[in-house]
């Protein structure tokens, strides 16, 4: 007489590899879209602080840092700021959740825009790639 002696067949490993392989064939990719969401959520969190930060800098100095000035702006006095009373951020000018820092510009009629163009990096797009900011 035989001894049976405990443990998993081939058949059953193969079994359990396949079900977990379906699992995560379905599951994956939908916990990366939550995780694009999340940065696109995040990049308009960081432009919201940021368009703060610029608006109490405006009230202080008089107007939004120019271009050439940038974000920086908000960490240092600029030669030209009379009325600076910063900085204006906790911490130094965040980048992009895409590592890439955000585009500062001052409009002709004093207003700025101020956004990210996402993962992609370019203009336009959808989901993680679209735009973000105030334009």
């Amino acid at each position: 007489m035989k001894k049976r002696t405990s443990g998993f067949t081939l058949i059953e490993m193969l079994v359990v590899l396949v079900l977990i392989s379906l699992l995560a064939g379905l599951v994956g990719p939908r916990l990366f879209q939550q995780v694009g969401g999340s940065k696109t959520k995040v990049a308009a969190a960081q432009v919201e602080l940021l368009t703060s930060a610029l608006n109490t800098y405006r009230l202080d100095v008089g107007e939004a840092p120019t271009t050439e000035q940038g974000l920086s702006a908000l960490m240092s006095a600029p030669n030209a700021a009379r009325g600076w009373n910063g900085p204006y951020l906790t911490k130094d000018v965040p980048v992009d959740p895409w590592n890439r820092p955000y585009i500062y510009e001052l409009k002709a009629n004093g207003d700025f825009a101020l956004y990210s163009f996402g993962r992609d990096g370019s203009k336009g797009g959808e989901g993680e790639d679209q735009d973000v900011g105030l334009f």
